[in-house]
């Protein structure tokens, strides 16, 4: 079934990734074994050259465009991603009420807090929290969230029900966003395999309301509209979640949606040097992710690239 391309139904149209075209008729049972995935070379290391720093990336369609997609780099607000869809999961699980009302004291400011600086002293929804906490990346939102949700501990334990053993969370905002060893750091292939899990996770909930925000938020979210966004083709839908740190992390992950096809999950990660202008780090995003997606067969080949 193609998926549907209008951002409200985008949702709807998701199947499994890597199942798609797999339909055989009984007469004619298959005797082939399945060959498994494998790594798509490509090359970016003239982009890693040209504007110093270092580049992780994973792409996973059937196969996986990869580049030091095993090494670790600091996520930090793309967790916000992942955060949201823990506590979604214990509404669905009757853990947690989307509409309970959770107060918002001055004591929980930070910088960046577009939506809940306009709420202290009063309550939010935790529906309300974690579209502020996604869409925009509200910093107090997310450690609010944190704090329903039961910790720091609570969250660790989601990655772990979701088969990542390598994502490391150390910290609160805005500390996370802190070069520190190996401190709230993830692999750019675990990145990708977490948003495939929740894709195949949720699949038999798509049409429920209390996961469907998710996605809204992530392809509404008008944050880094030159990263991930502007390295897919055209007509392709983007939910993301963008990350963004003060020492030259830059990244964004998400799902890309082609016309038609199954949704593919992206991560890329930039360690840039912290001089590097941030238009030029978003466009090193977006190049990297072009390059990615058309090493899979999605997009224009990228002249003198690897095959």
């Amino acid at each position: 079934m193609a998926l549907l391309t209008d951002r409200r139904t985008v949702l709807a149209g998701l199947t499994l990734i890597g199942l798609g075209g797999c339909e055989r008729t009984r007469e004619e049972p298959s005797t082939q074994v399945p060959l498994p995935p494998r790594d798509v070379a490509f090359d970016l290391s003239d982009l890693e050259r040209e504007n110093g720093g270092r580049i992780g990336l994973s792409i996973l369609d059937g196969h996986r465009a990869s580049w030091r997609a095993n090494e670790r780099f600091n996520y930090c607000s793309t967790f916000k991603l992942f955060l949201a869809a823990a506590m979604l999961e214990r509404i669905q699980q009757g853990k947690e009420k989307a509409d309970r009302a959770v107060p918002v004291t001055a004591a929980d400011m930070l910088d960046h807090a577009p939506v809940t600086e306009t709420a202290v002293g009063q309550t939010m929804t935790l529906i309300d929290l974690m579209k502020a906490t996604v869409e925009v990346s509200d910093n107090p939102a997310a450690n609010i969230l944190i704090r329903e949700l039961g910790g720091l501990d609570a969250l660790r334990a989601w990655y772990r029900r979701a088969g990542d053993d390598a994502t490391r969370v150390d910290r609160l905002e805005p500390e996370l966003n802190r070069k520190d060893g190996d401190k709230d750091t993830t692999l750019p292939f675990q990145a990708a395999t977490n948003l495939n899990w929740i894709l195949e996770a949720y699949q038999p909930l798509v049409f429920q309301s209390r996961y469907r925000p998710l996605w809204d938020w992530l392809i509404d979210s008008p944050t880094g509209e030159k990263r991930l966004k502007a390295g897919v083709p055209a007509g392709w839908t983007v939910a993301h979640k963008t990350g963004t740190g003060g020492t030259g992390q830059t990244n964004d992950i998400g799902v890309v949606y082609p016309a038609m096809g199954d949704p593919i999950p992206v991560a890329v990660f930039y360690d840039a040097p912290e001089s590097l202008a941030p238009e030029t780090r978003d466009a090193v995003i977006a190049e990297a992710t072009r390059r990615g997606l058309a090493a899979l067969g999605h997009g224009t080949p990228v002249e003198g690239a690897a095959a």
